[in-house]
């Protein structure tokens, strides 16, 4: 989890890369910008908040070899190691952003680095390092008095309401390849900014593993779950997994299957189904690992507690209060209609 409430803009550097296979130029800015009280809350919040909307999907620098021989993780260590290089590094950083910006799609645009402070990352206060890109102009209007008229004059600007790309790199796991998150609204080039430049890979922490099998279970229930039985128990089985994730702080597999399916036979199926697609989701050889209750808790918003049915009704399971379905919901087979029914039952209906 983050908190970037508290996090001050220490140094700014700006500059500006244009699209090297169309052969326009890199611009440097000798010196630091100066910012002052009136823009600094402005750059602030068109630097870091995508990243609060944002869910939190970590990364880290990674190499074939080792991490030494990667650009930006040895930039960002000259940083942290001297903060106060960070202007002349920025320079580097942006050469090494215009070097990568040699496909006809990328657009030109300017480079921000800023060094914060009094962030925090898994309740550790840390500095980070932001590097940010925009690339899209907006039109705007500007007014002036001429005489007793009021004249329009077009111009095009950044919206700060919109940052097209950026990431922050935060001084927390360096050994790993520091914890790194990012952000980029412009998918059209998405490799470009996330494996040329950053050249990155999922960091694979408690949050990354219990997201991944919360959602190799979601699958296998879709896929086996609902084939072999049908949709109350699909839903009823992805209830009792979350619930165990909610209300335990480390998995262990075979106590997850033992508390979660209610039907045996169903193991062997998880078992092989894990064989199969375990490599998918990065979870091939993972049976413990401990539970990350925020991933628990964007999982739980995902997952689908509703019963679709073929005669335009729905069927919402409380996901709060899962015996209700084992005890009110019975499902059957009507011989005269030809046709499945659900029986609910109930005292009363509620108001809502």
């Amino acid at each position: 989890m983050i908190n970037l409430f508290n996090a001050h803009i220490e140094s700014l550097s700006i500059h500006r890369v244009g699209n090297k296979s169309r052969n326009e130029a890199i611009f440097l800015s000798e010196q630091p910008y100066q910012t002052n009280d009136e823009i600094t809350p402005l750059l602030k919040e068109f630097f870091l908040k995508p990243f609060r909307e944002k869910e939190e999907n970590y990364y880290q620098f990674a190499h074939e070899v080792d991490l030494e021989y990667h650009d930006m993780y040895k930039l960002a260590s000259e940083v942290f190691n001297n903060p106060s290089t960070i202007h002349e590094v920025s320079k580097k950083i942006t050469k090494h952003l215009f070097e990568q910006s040699n496909h006809p799609h990328i657009k030109n645009g300017e480079v921000y680095v800023a060094y914060f402070t009094h962030l925090t990352i898994d309740n550790n206060q840390v500095d980070a390092i932001g590097v940010f890109k925009s690339e899209v102009q907006a039109d705007f209007l500007q007014f002036e008095e001429k005489g007793s008229n009021l004249e329009m004059l077009l111009q095009q600007g950044i919206n700060l309401n919109k940052l097209d790309k950026g990431c922050l790199i935060f001084n927390y796991k360096k050994e790993e390849g520091y914890k790194i998150l990012t952000v980029d609204s412009n998918r059209y080039d998405a490799r470009y900014w996330l494996e040329h430049f950053l050249s990155v890979d999922a960091f694979q922490d408690e949050n990354f593993i219990t997201k991944k099998y919360l959602k190799f279970c979601q699958d296998f229930a879709k896929d086996v779950v609902f084939p072999a039985e049908d949709k109350k128990q699909e839903v009823m089985f992805m209830n009792r997994s979350v619930n165990y994730f909610a209300k335990n702080d480390e998995f262990e597999e075979t106590n997850f299957l033992n508390e979660v399916m209610d039907n045996p036979d169903l193991i062997p199926e998880f078992k092989n189904y894990k064989v199969d697609r375990g490599e998918k989701y990065s979870i091939e050889d993972v049976t413990n690992f401990p539970i990350a209750n925020a991933a628990v808790t964007d999982a739980r918003k995902k997952i689908k507690n509703v019963i679709n049915l073929d005669t335009n009704i729905q069927i919402k399971l409380d996901f709060i209060n899962p015996e209700s379905a084992e005890k009110f919901v019975e499902k059957g087979w009507d011989e005269e209609k030809q046709m499945y029914y659900y029986l609910v039952y109930f005292n009363k209906e509620q108001k809502l």
